[in-house]
């Protein structure tokens, strides 16, 4: 396998776009990529473009990556169309690596982009709700209620005023306490740390600080969730140019290198303590010839905040069940031993779930580089993005983690 290089990357901010699509934000961030790596959209040889939801959403179904490609004068080559739920666009960037990396193509485009905000907002519960085995949809519904929803005898909000994936999230948030001592404080903490990065990053859907009072007193989701602990529904894309180490030469002498990616599925024996995210990482730093002691900086799946803190354990930087005292200690702001979600994470940035994992590798790449501006992480060399898609039987259907460095 050839070495391969992140040359270029973009994104659009991510934000509510009533009157943007699916190509006209794909344009901004392939436009913003190639003009980081100083290449024409005529070098590509190959197109990877990862989305999720186009088909209940837009009714964009099929051949996704040739209509939003097309529209800015990309043709002829081959693309590809991955959907791995909110894992889509790190499947994309790992199959767009595979290309130049086997030594098929020396040049590949990463795509992803998402349309999840509509009028219709049943439209976008049911692509939430299509992440899931949908023949297990009502029983899983039903045995993930909220305490307060059991108790009054009320129908499920799941699938219809929030996201199935706050019940989900908020189950394992109650389960985490009861089994640890974790407390709604250890997760309000990580929102605000996340929102406070976010309003460092103007890319960023929402950019407002909050106290940890207003993150706790922020209207109730599903419990322990509040509104500002959960990921906001967006619209976004962001792109990536991968190249090979000896094409990359020809436009920098500045490369971020792909050391390793792996992308596993959830399994019924989660094995040892980490379960699926551990299993993935573990492929990765073995690929990368590293450890998570080597890493500067992360970006991680926190679709909620508790989502951040089992991530903590999961990766391996603290023991199972002291993923709060990580965010006590400080360890993951800015400024700490290793910083989590420089970019505000899914809670501040944003998550248009299609265009998440590439939007991860633009901020480590910006990382690596140098310019992620007031945000920046001093001497940052390494980085890691790890992202989860869907879920089955209480784990993420698929997860992505990626290491890069300079």
């Amino acid at each position: 396998m050839r070495n391969v290089a992140i040359v270029g990357a973009g994104m659009t901010r991510f934000a509510k776009y009533q009157d943007r699509g699916l190509k006209e934000l794909t344009n901004e961030a392939v436009s913003a990529a190639l003009e980081s790596a100083g290449v024409d959209k005529s070098g590509f040889e190959v197109a990877v473009v990862g989305n999720a939801a186009a088909g209940v959403i837009t009714g964009q179904e099929c051949v996704r990556a040739q209509v939003v490609l097309r529209e800015m004068g990309i043709d002829k080559i081959p693309m590809v169309n991955t959907e791995n739920a909110c894992a889509s666009s790190s499947t994309a960037f790992q199959v767009a690596w595979l290309y130049v990396a086997s030594g098929l193509y020396d040049v590949a485009l990463a795509v992803g982009v998402e349309k999840m905000f509509v009028d219709d907002k049943l439209k976008t519960m049911a692509a939430f709700s299509g992440a899931v085995d949908v023949e297990q949809i009502r029983e899983l519904m039903s045995s993930l209620k909220p305490p307060s929803e059991k108790k009054a005898g009320t129908e499920s909000g799941a699938g219809t005023k929030r996201s199935l994936f706050m019940d989900i999230y908020g189950a394992v948030a109650r389960s985490h306490m009861e089994r640890y001592g974790t407390t709604k404080e250890h997760y309000a903490r990580i929102a605000v740390k996340n929102h406070n990065n976010g309003s460092l990053n103007p890319h960023a859907q929402y950019q407002e600080r909050y106290t940890l009072e207003e993150i706790l007193a922020s209207p109730a989701v599903s419990e322990p969730l509040t509104r500002l602990m959960c990921s906001p529904i967006g619209d976004g894309a962001a792109a990536a140019v991968l190249m090979s180490e000896e094409k990359a030469k020809q436009f920098t002498t500045d490369p971020v290198m792909v050391r390793g990616s792996a992308i596993v599925s959830g399994a019924d024996d989660r094995g040892e303590v980490g379960g699926e995210t551990g299993r993935a990482a573990q492929r990765a730093f073995e690929m990368a010839g590293m450890t998570p002691r080597d890493v500067n900086v992360m970006e991680v799946h926190d679709a909620t905040a508790p989502s951040e803190l089992f991530i903590y354990e999961e990766l391996g930087l603290c023991e199972e069940g002291e993923g709060g005292r990580l965010i006590e200690e400080g360890v993951t702001e800015i400024g700490g031993r290793l910083p989590v979600n420089t970019s505000g994470g899914l809670l501040a940035k944003g998550h248009p779930i299609g265009a998440t994992g590439i939007a991860q590798i633009y901020e480590i790449w910006l990382q690596l580089h140098g310019k992620a501006g007031d945000r920046q992480v001093a001497g940052a060399k390494v980085g890691l993005t790890e992202n989860g898609g869907g879920m089955i039987r209480g784990e993420a259907a698929a997860t992505a983690v990626h290491i890069l460095a300079k």
